[in-house]
């Protein structure tokens, strides 16, 4: 394999609860370019979260080795996304007075310092520290307040937390694949990276990534997260709500999903049928089409649902001026848009890939976004350590819990 350009490469590693896919990007001019994509079923996951290390590993392995082959060149370190139901998101303030007469980035650092200071359960780690605002004397929306003149400085910043045991064997799986872990990064917002615009996340957009065991949620304004979290429940419900409805193995049922699911009737034509394996040794049955959207459209409805009231709760619909933007494998069931727009009460479009070079056709789809957006995460972080130490964004200052972790398991 070609070893020449290592330094020159970022692969994003989406360790999902139905598919585990490697993304491997070089690093150019015009931006991130695409050279390989490296797919494979994930066994060892539960809602996001691994429940078998050894299924995981198998399962990484073969991701990894298919993008290998198909690139030419050895894989030896990721940005992997995390998600699952233990992800927690929270905002906080911190305030302090400025130093000197202007702002400097250890007023900054101070700062983020005294917002990110919380008490946290011993079982649970900080994931990001995401800075939504700062506020120097009575001026708020700035950016970046360096060079500012003033006398006190405010932060606002979304804190995400998550399992310290769900990262850590995380980190382990990898490790065991001789993988290092460059980062890891929530998988919303690196899906968000991948789909979402600037002007959508400066005006106010709603992203809800549904995979195959979660539901992602997250909230952009002023082109910050302002809120996360995570419904546990996603593509793998339908599955196996079809498997149940009509009493067919998992397998099949997926199958079905994918090859005949819809979520509104509107979708099926008269007289449409499917043939359905059964259990054991029983015959085939041929069945009506639209008796899988009376399967499924309950439990879409019931996502849609759950995202609406978690919306309502923190009083957020009326700032989501550029609507609501779906991702993951499951927004390709036909239909999903529809009902997303019927509940939620706001447009709704379905986010694919984009603003990335090379494989951009293969790409072109929701179950890429998370893959792609951890790429353009790691092209970022790579990009922020060529600056100095003390100018480095606080997003890069995640990887200095990496060794604590690291120790923890071995």
């Amino acid at each position: 394999m070609n070893r020449n350009r290592p330094h020159r490469l970022v692969t994003g590693l989406d360790i999902g609860t139905t598919k585990i896919c490697a993304v491997v990007a070089e690093m150019t001019e015009k931006g991130p370019e695409v050279i390989a994509i490296g797919e494979a079923p994930s066994n060892g996951l539960r809602k996001g979260v691994v429940i078998n290390i050894d299924a995981t590993v198998s399962s990484i392995n073969e991701a990894i080795q298919d993008a290998e082959r198909m690139s030419g060149i050895r894989i030896d370190s990721v940005y992997a996304g995390i998600a699952g139901g233990h992800i927690r998101g929270f905002n906080s303030h911190g305030i302090v007075a400025i130093s000197g007469q202007e702002v400097s980035q250890a007023d900054i650092d101070r700062v983020i310092e005294a917002a990110k200071t919380v008490a946290l359960p011993a079982d649970r780690d900080v994931i990001h520290i995401i800075p939504q605002e700062y506020i120097v004397d009575d001026q708020d929306g700035v950016r970046n307040p360096l060079g500012m003149c003033g006398r006190r400085l405010e932060a606002k910043i979304h804190i995400v937390t998550g399992a310290v045991t769900s990262a850590q064997n995380i980190v382990k799986c990898a490790h065991k694949c001789g993988l290092g872990v460059n980062d890891i990064v929530l998988e919303q917002l690196a899906s968000g990276l991948a789909v979402l615009s600037e002007d959508e996340k400066e005006l106010g957009v709603g992203l809800i990534d549904i995979g195959g065991g979660t539901t992602d949620i997250a909230l952009f304004r002023d082109g910050a997260i302002q809120h996360t979290s995570v419904i546990a429940i996603g593509g793998r419900h339908l599955t196996n709500d079809i498997a149940v409805g009509l009493r067919t193995p998992q397998t099949e049922a997926e199958k079905i999903k994918r090859r005949f699911g819809a979520a509104s009737f509107g979708l099926i034509k008269p007289g449409d049928v499917i043939e359905v394996p059964r259990l054991g040794t029983q015959k085939n049955r041929i069945l009506n089409r639209d008796i899988l959207v009376e399967i499924l459209r309950p439990r879409v409805e019931e996502i849609f649902d759950l995202v609406n009231r978690e919306i309502d709760r923190i009083r957020y619909a009326e700032l989501l001026a550029s609507g609501i933007v779906l991702t993951g494998g499951t927004t390709l069931l036909p239909g999903m848009a529809e009902v997303a727009e019927e509940i939620l009460g706001l447009p709704v479009r379905i986010g694919l890939p984009d603003r990335i070079e090379g494989l951009r056709d293969e790409l072109r789809n929701p179950m890429y976004a998370t893959g792609v957006g951890l790429v353009r995460y790691g092209v970022e972080d790579r990009l922020d350590s060529l600056i100095e130490p003390a100018e480095k964004n606080v997003y890069t200052r995640v990887r200095q819990r990496m060794g604590s972790w690291l120790n923890d398991i071995f």
